[in-house]
């Protein structure tokens, strides 16, 4: 004791470790003490008790345990393996860590060993639960079961074990919560609970444990949050929460823990800020708060931690700037802050971490240059910042970093050319400078980085050549130049890289030739040179790259044929030669692997079959071989292809006869095979690929009659038969399409009448029938095809009259009724179609006058020829008799002048355009009333000169001159105008309309004054409006934006428009009609949502436009109404019913949604997903986003995500599944969590697959 006590005079020891030391020798001689004073008799009778337990507790184990304890006979159990005693003989330690044991611990008699201070089974196998006797162990020091397979719940009897320093029960499958009795073990220093599935909330008895050094409850699923009591444990060394659901903020007390070395809270779900009081914790090593919720900025006092190595937040939703604290952190080693909403830029002082190996800001909003200080961390090896909004050239003092071996920058907005000193980093592995915006050459030195194994260059504005140093980079694995502007020849050197695993060059101007060279690199796997202007051949040495799987050459000037050294090459998935000018065969073993997905070689001038490899190639997924001259039966070629997505065997020599195998592709979305030479029927069976969209068949030699059993293809939106030798009667089934938007048989030998039930398929826009034999009259029911664009059925022996719903198909451009029998006059309602753009009507039978409107006035004479009873003011008719005459009634009556201003916003352009083109045509029935008392009630509620306004109006545009025009719309035409007060409004001069009655003034002016108390910061201003007999125009906010589809559709301005303002917009939209459907009474649908009228202010504020179309829905009415909206935007259900109601407004705002993240129109794309959900997995959501944008980063990720995401639930082809504005105004406001998968990798299947609701 003596010579101890010398040992700790000359250095510090800590009361609280001194104390236990104490306490343990203390126990230890008590345990001595007490063996000595027993009895001969009870010695020997305990010994037997331990020895007989052991042995019982041997024999429950599994039989390999038993031959592992063989040791354990006779009766000098103390000397057996893993069993210690003291002088007295009675069992003190069971030690049988990592002894491959399996059993339970139910058959070991814990009261047996009352003398027991330690019992370690640590990584064996015992199952089975912890037994409640093991609170019979009152003198337990050290308790180790972790590692194991224990279940069920931790016992309270626990809690009895009151002399216990040690408690592990980590790694196994303990469930339940931790019990409140462990607030009895006072004296526990270490308690290890870690990687069990634990639950419920941390005990607050957990503050007992004052002596604790070590609290690890890591891995668990408890929840609720920290509680406050952590901090009376002020001798913790090391707190591990991490890994649970843990909530709420970080305690404050934790700043009491000023002995803490290591604090882990990572992966948690807390929020609130970071406590100033951290900064108390100056013995901290360790910190990592990452994966969380926290929020609010970084604080200050974090400066304090001076032996702080390790610094974790990374993926919180942190924001404001990196504090410039953090540069007094000089031990610190990893700093990793990525993932955030962290703003402003690097903080200079970031350059004192002169330790630092690691930092990773990646993923945050941080803005400006990278510090040239960066240059001093010559430590460091792993430097990440990408995806954030980094600007300026990358600083040459980067070259200083000579440890440096990950380099990563992708996603930022650097400019200048890549530094030459990057040829200094002769450690670096990794280097991606990918989506930035930089310039110049690729430096030369770059050929220095002999340990590169991966360089991404791609999509930024590098020109000049490929130099040839990179043929030095022979470590290198993945190359990737693509989406630049790089010029020259592909170097030759580039063969020297054998391992080279990928290379993908596409998107440049590279010219010349593929460098034979390639075909050294045996390791190559992909093999991109895709839209670039490379000439020549095929290399045969490519034919030697045995591992390719994938090989895209599509876009080029390619000439040749493929070389036969390509039947070596086995693996390929994709095989890609699109747009060339290839000659010759395709590779009879392309599929021979059975690996071949894509095969597409379209547009090249290839002959010959189809590559035996092929027919019954069942990986493949998609066939382009059009536009080429194959050749071949292709009822032999192919065979049973299950996994078929899309085949275009369009523009070749095809002949032979349809297979029932097609019938059999349960996969197959698209099947085109038009202008070929196939003959034979159409097989019925042909009806079971229910998946089928596309059906192209057109321009072969079929006969027969369609089957009618195409009826079963319900997704089916395109069908072409055209220009083959059908017969018989098209089928009334197929009126069953629903979702049928192009139909096409012309050109063919069908007969009889045109099926009524075609007027079902409510989403045509084209529907040729021309060149039949069809007879009859054209159905009435044509006319329900409210969004047919083109209607052709010219050339057949139709008879009867046009019926008069034709002419109500508000969207029809095109119409060809020639050469047929039809009669009578052409249908008054002609007389508002403002949407034809061409029009046929010749050799038939019709008579009376021409309509009047432009499409028919500004027809050529072969549009009208062969109609001799036509009449009209056109070359070659007959002037009308004045009795016959359908043109429009002159109306002399004077009108009254109406011009009203109301300061007031929101959406008062609900009546205009509607009613003021009724207000004028019903003003003139009555002239004979005073003018005043008409004007009377109108400027009792405006109470403004009108006169005064209108005059400076007529002014200030000189009569609505063209000079002051900034837009034309379809019911009217837009005009900036300066008032002499300087205030700019904007004006829209209606169209003019027929004149009418002045009915209805009372009831429009009624909903005007409804709405005089709408207030919204989304929907534009309305000053008045006006009827005058000249000019009838509104008055309204004048916005310097202009429109959305402007925007969107001028690269420059499209650049300002960055994702931040995109998303702004779209949460200001949905703010608007949410506030329009739910909180007006009654609710206002607009009816026409569209990038043209939604206007921009300066400052990117969006606001609703254009309530020409708008109605006041009456929640006891059936609100029916006619066709209103823009084509493109309107909900599908409008082709089937007229009625209106919100979920109008909702559809067309999810198109609006896609084509602000599009940056375009998103067209077909809708039809796509909404057909086949299925199919949308092939489509990745970052692959439609505006391509002029840089692809969004960390926190505008998520918000991207839930735009796309809410969009398509908006689209959603039932009204009914479609969510209301409210609820996407309410999801739009709400915090986003992290996303499930990498953004790069979402697509737009996995977008249908969540609810739109549920983030």
């Amino acid at each position: 004791m003596a010579a101890l006590a010398n040992r700790f005079s000359n250095q510090f020891i800590p009361f609280h470790v001194l104390f236990v030391f104490v306490k343990i020798l203390a126990l230890v001689f008590s345990s001595n003490s007490t063996a000595y004073a027993s009895s001969a008799t009870s010695k020997v009778g305990e010994e037997q008790t331990e020895a007989m337990a052991l042995l019982m507790w041997k024999a429950s184990l599994d039989n390999h345990s038993q031959s592992l304890l063989s040791s354990w006979n006779g009766s000098s159990h103390c000397n057996w393996v893993g069993i210690g005693c003291n002088k007295a003989g009675r069992v003190t330690h069971i030690d049988l860590e990592s002894s491959s044991l399996r059993g339970t611990l139910s058959n070991l008699s814990f009261t047996s060993f009352h003398h027991l201070l330690s019992l370690k089974l640590y990584n064996n196998s015992i199952y089975d639960t912890i037994p409640s006797q093991i609170g019979s162990l009152s003198r337990l020091t050290n308790l180790s079961l972790s590692n194991n397979h224990l279940s069920g719940i931790i016992p309270s009897e626990i809690g009895n074990l009151n002399s216990l320093f040690d408690l592990s029960l980590s790694s196994n499958s303990l469930i339940g919560s931790i019990p409140p009795s462990i607030r009895n073990l006072g004296n526990l220093t270490k308690l290890h609970l870690f990687n069990n599935q634990l639950s419920g909330p941390i005990t607050q008895e957990v503050g007992m444990l004052r002596s604790l050094f070590v609290l690890s409850l890591s891995g668990n699923n408890l929840t609720g949050s920290i509680p406050r009591e952590v901090g009376l444990l002020r001798s913790l060394i090391e707190l591990d929460f991490s890994e649970n659901n843990l909530m709420g903020s970080i305690p404050s007390s934790i700043g009491n823990l000023g002995n803490l070395t290591i604090l882990y809270l990572f992966e948690n779900q807390l929020s609130g800020s970071i406590p100033q009081e951290v900064g108390l914790l100056r013995s901290l090593i360790e910190l990592d708060f990452s994966k969380n919720n926290l929020m609010g900025s970084i604080p200050s006092s974090i400066g304090n931690l001076g032996n702080l190595t390790t610094l974790f937040l990374y993926e919180n939703q942190l924001s404001g700037s990196i504090p410039q604290e953090v540069g007094l952190l000089r031990s610190l080693i990893k700093l990793d802050f990525s993932e955030n909403n962290l703003t402003s830029p690097i903080p200079s002082s970031i350059g004192n971490l002169g330790n630092l190996t690691f930092l990773s800001l990646r993923g945050n909003q941080l803005s400006g240059s990278i510090p040239k200080e960066v240059g001093l961390l010559r430590s460091l090896s792993n430097l990440s910042l990408g995806f954030n909004n980094l600007m300026g050239s990358i600083p040459a003092s980067i070259g200083n970093l000579g440890n440096l071996t990950a380099l990563y920058l992708r996603e930022n907005q650097l400019s200048g050319s890549i530094p030459k000193e990057i040829g200094l980093l002769r450690s670096l592995s990794y280097l991606n400078l990918r989506e930035n915006n930089l310039m110049g050459s690729i430096p030369s030195s770059i050929g220095y980085l002999g340990n590169l194994t991966d360089l991404y260059l791609y999509r930024n504005q590098l020109s000049g050549s490929i130099p040839e140093e990179v043929g030095l980079l022979r470590s290198l694995n993945e190359l990737d130049f693509s989406n630049n502007n790089l010029t020259g020849s592909i170097p030759s050197s580039i063969g020297n890289l054998g391992n080279l695993t990928l290379l993908y060059l596409s998107f440049n101007n590279l010219t010349g030739h593929i460098p034979s060279t390639i075909g050294k690199l045996k390791n190559l796997q992909d093999l991109s040179i895709c839209r670039n202007q490379i000439s020549g051949s095929i290399p045969p040495e490519l034919g030697k790259l045995n591992s390719l799987i994938w090989f895209g050459l599509l876009g080029n000037k390619l000439t040749g044929s493929i070389p036969p050294e390509f039947e070596n090459l086995t693996h390929l998935q994709l095989f890609d030669i699109y747009d060339n000018k290839i000659t010759g065969f395709l590779p009879q073993n392309i599929c021979l692997g059975g690996s071949l997905t894509k095969l597409v070689a379209s547009n090249n001038n290839l002959i010959g079959r189809i590559p035996k490899s092929l027919k019954n190639c069942k990986s493949l997924t998609q066939v382009r071989l059009q536009q080429n001259q194959l050749t071949g039966n292709i009822s032999e070629d192919f065979g049973f292809l299950p996994n078929l997505v899309y085949i275009d065997l369009s523009y070749n020599n095809f002949y032979g006869e349809l297979s029932q195998n097609w019938g059999r592709c349960h996969n197959l979305t698209s099947l085109k095979i038009s202008e070929n030479k196939i003959s034979g029927k159409i097989l019925p069976e042909l009806g079971g690929a229910t998946q089928l969209q596309v059906l192209d068949l057109s321009s072969n030699n079929l006969v027969g009659e369609i089957p009618k059993n195409l009826e079963n293809l319900n997704l089916l939106f395109d069908l072409t038969l055209s220009n083959n030798r059908l017969s018989g009667n098209i089928p009334a089934e197929l009126g069953s399409l629903s979702n049928l938007q192009n139909l096409n048989l012309a050109t063919n030998k069908l007969s009889g009448s045109i099926p009524s039930q075609l007027g079902e398929c409510v989403k045509l826009l084209n529907l040729n029938l021309s060149e039949n034999l069809l007879s009859g009259g054209i159905q009435t029911e044509i006319g329900k095809l409210q969004f047919l664009q083109t209607l052709d059925l010219g050339n057949n022996s139709l008879t009867g009259e046009i019926p008069q719903p034709i002419g109500e198909l508000q969207i029809l451009e095109t119409l060809n009724l020639s050469h047929n029998s039809l009669s009578g006059s052409i249908p008054s309602s002609f007389n508002g179609m403002r949407s034809f753009t061409s029009i046929d009507i010749s050799y038939n039978h019709l008579e009376g006058p021409l309509p009047n409107t432009k499409a028919f006035q500004d027809a050529p004479f072969e549009a009208y020829v062969g109609n001799d009873g036509l009449c009209g003011n056109k070359t070659g008719l007959m002037p009308c008799s004045p009795n016959i005459s359908n043109g429009a009634k002159g109306n002399k009556h004077n009108k009254i002048l109406l011009l009203v201003l109301v300061p007031v916003s929101g959406i008062l352009l609900l009546g205009a355009i509607g009613s003021f083109l009724v207000l004028r045509k019903r003003v003139g029935n009555i002239a004979n009333e005073p003018e005043g008392a008409n004007n009377e009630n109108l400027f009792a509620i405006w109470s403004y000169d009108g006169k005064m306004v209108y005059e400076n109006i007529i002014e200030a545009t000189e009569g609505f001159n063209a000079r002051h025009c900034i837009g034309v719309g379809g019911c009217g035409t837009v005009y900036r105008v300066e008032l002499p007060s300087g205030q700019i409004v904007a004006v829209k001069k209606l169209h003019s309309s027929q004149d009418g009655e002045l009915a209805y003034l009372r009831s429009f002016t009624s909903e005007i004054h409804a709405l005089t108390e709408i207030r919204h910061r989304n929907i534009i201003k309305l000053y008045g409006f006006c009827s005058h007999p000249q000019h009838s125009f509104l008055v309204y906010e004048f916005l310097e934006g202009g429109s959305l589809e402007k925007i969107l559709s001028n690269d420059e301005t499209t650049l300002d428009f960055e994702w931040t303002k995109r998303v702004n917009v779209v949460s200001g939209l949905a703010d608007a009609l949410s506030y329009m459907h739910h909180d007006c009474l009654p609710p206002v649908i607009h009816r026409d949502i569209s990038s043209k009228n939604v206007l921009l202010d300066s400052e990117y504020v969006a606001h609703i436009s254009d309530f020409g179309t708008a109605r006041l829905l009456n929640p006891h009415s059936s609100n029916w109404t006619s066709f209103a909206g823009t084509f493109g935007y309107a909900a599908p259900e409008l082709a089937y019913t007229m009625q209106v109601n919100e979920k109008l407004d909702v559809y067309s705002f999810g198109v609006l949604m896609l084509e602000v993240l599009m940056g375009k129109h998103p067209g077909d794309l809708i039809t796509y997903v909404s057909a086949s959900p299925v199919t949308a997995h092939d489509i990745l959501l970052k692959d439609i986003l505006d391509s002029r944008l840089p692809i969004p980063r960390t926190r505008m990720e998520k918000e991207v995500v839930l735009v796309a995401k809410l969009a398509l639930a908006c689209l959603h082809t039932s009204p009914q599944c479609r969510p209301t504005m409210r609820q996407v105004s309410v999801a739009l406001s709400k915090q986003r969590p992290p996303l499930p998968n990498s953004f790069h990798l979402i697509s737009l299947g996995q977008l249908f697959e969540v609810n739109h609701l549920a983030s």
